[in-house]
């Protein structure tokens, strides 16, 4: 998202939608009705620059109870009312937001084994795939390389405005 919007402004090509990067809020400020209140913010400023859209990155804030679930599937899992089960997917959609696509490869983050231990308090002394507190998905090691990966997955929501 940055480099598309570093290239079009190096090649002079319009700005034509606006993206949200990330929305986070400190625990204090997390009442109900604030994360409407932010996505309306960030809506109303696309509207005031004239865009007719707006794009979201989102990070499910519930995937990490289920990091071996592919993204596919969590998003097929529903409430008894139909709608979906992760509550930040729900609140974008419920303000009239559409699921384009998932990113698979939205953020990745690579460091030794050593700094990923210090980094998450879970031990890396084997290889494989290693769940971590928080992480939508499994972090991948290899004792080998002294080296894990950790590779999360996003939607894409699309807000017309």
């Amino acid at each position: 998202m940055i480099r598309w919007g570093h290239e079009d402004r190096l090649l002079g090509r319009p700005t034509t939608t606006m993206s949200a990067l990330e929305i986070a809020l400190l625990p204090k400020a997390r009442v109900p009705g604030s994360s409407r209140a932010m996505l309306a913010a960030l809506k109303g400023c696309a509207r005031a620059k004239g865009f007719a859209e707006l794009y979201a990155p989102v990070r499910p804030n519930q995937k990490h109870l289920a990091p071996r679930t592919p993204m596919r599937a969590y998003l097929d899992q529903r409430r008894e009312d139909g709608r979906l089960v992760d509550s930040w997917l729900r609140t974008h959609l419920g303000i009239g937001g559409e699921i384009v696509k998932i990113a698979p490869c939205s953020m990745t983050i690579v460091g030794t084994l050593a700094e990923w231990s210090q980094w998450t308090g879970v031990t890396f002394d084997r290889s494989g795939e290693i769940e971590v507190p928080a992480a939508l998905v499994p972090v991948l090691a290899s004792v080998e390389h002294d080296h894990a990966a950790y590779v999360e997955p996003n939607v894409w929501i699309r807000h017309p405005l």
